[in-house]
């Protein structure tokens, strides 16, 4: 089996770092799905985050990208934990810049979603990430 997680539903309590309105740590992400299906979020990283000088550091750009998994799939009707996610870096990604973060659900068998994201810079469009990911359907009880 690709994934081992397991099918046992999962609570969603709105702390998570990367989405969750009550973690003050978090990053408190906000996607929005467009027609398509395709969700977006657009945000800066702060300092806080850096790795070389001046520089995001890379885990939290594959969070990201993860992020953005996660929420095409929920959007998509397909909500599930993420059990591989293959990044590829292009650019580094500046502290307080200003990026778009994108999912979308390529397709969907059985209990797995394959969905895309990338990670854009909104100044000119460069492409800093992108990410294959596979999830694995779960049931959320909020």
């Amino acid at each position: 089996m690709l994934c081992a997680v397991a099918r046992d539903g999962v609570e969603y309590d709105n702390r998570c770092f990367g989405c969750g309105e009550l973690n003050d740590e978090g990053l408190q992400l906000r996607f929005t799905p467009d027609d398509s299906g395709v969700v977006t979020a657009r945000f800066a990283v702060p300092g806080r985050y850096q790795s070389w000088a001046g520089v995001v550091h890379g885990g939290v750009v594959a969070l990201l990208l993860d992020e953005a998994a996660g929420w095409a799939a929920w959007h998509a009707g397909s909500p599930g934990v993420t059990c591989k996610l293959e990044v590829r870096y292009r650019l580094p990604l500046k502290v307080g810049e200003e990026v778009e973060i994108v999912g979308r659900l390529d397709r969907q068998r059985r209990s797995l979603s394959y969905v895309s994201a990338w990670v854009d810079r909104v100044a000119d469009g460069a492409r800093v990430a992108d990410a294959a990911a596979t999830l694995m359907a779960v049931a959320v009880s909020a």
